[in-house]
């Protein structure tokens, strides 16, 4: 079922999924930083606990090409655990992105890799090689106030992120591509200047 929404989800504009939804939004301040990025993906997620580096490293090693790395931080907004590096191996395992709920670093680095990192923002500060129990890959997480379960659908551009099961995407697909499909009349006819009385839901 995956396999066949992801295109089509890419072809949606992701605020059109906001008509429809209002569950699923990842907080806004978390965003990309790179400029021009659009990615839809199944989700790899982690749990990162005590500024532990090395859950990363299971995570990475459990990703497959097209997958979209949901990291969650356990309320730590500090500690980095992404970087040049991370980046680099999250490309060689063909990754479509990474979702951080918190910050990253080796922002120069990143971007060069072009590999689309959401975040919170930046810093010099990072994980380290601890080796916490509390740490978990591909368990439920939470992300900018939302539930992410591994396999549940990334979706991320310059608006920001949004997630939401394989179930709730192929029931809102129809409605958010027949809502694109009419926009560009709506635009035309608000352009022509037609009265805005008879174009306008009231």
């Amino acid at each position: 079922m995956t396999a066949t929404l992801l295109p089509n989800l890419a072809a949606v504009s992701y605020p059109t999924i906001g008509h429809f939804l209002e569950d699923g939004f990842v907080d806004p301040a978390i965003q990309s930083l790179l400029v021009g990025v659009k990615i839809a993906g199944p989700a790899v997620t982690v749990r990162i606990a005590d500024n532990d580096a090395i859950a990363m490293n299971h995570a990475l090693l459990a990703m497959k090409p097209g997958d979209v790395l949901v990291v969650d931080m356990s309320g730590d907004h500090r500690h980095a655990p992404v970087g040049a590096v991370t980046a680099a191996a999250a490309v060689a395992q063909g990754a479509a992105a990474i979702v951080v709920d918190g910050v990253a670093t080796d922002v120069l680095e990143l971007r060069e890799t072009g590999l689309p990192v959401f975040a919170r923002g930046t810093s010099c500060l990072t994980t380290k090689r601890v080796y916490s129990t509390g740490s978990a890959v591909n368990v439920p997480v939470q992300c900018g106030g939302v539930t992410v379960n591994p396999g549940d659908l990334v979706l991320g551009d310059d608006n920001g992120v949004l997630t939401l099961s394989p179930e709730k995407a192929g029931q809102v697909l129809q409605q958010a591509l027949e809502s694109d499909a009419a926009e560009p009349l709506i635009m035309a006819r608000i352009r022509a200047g037609e009265s805005l009385a008879t174009i306008l839901a009231v």
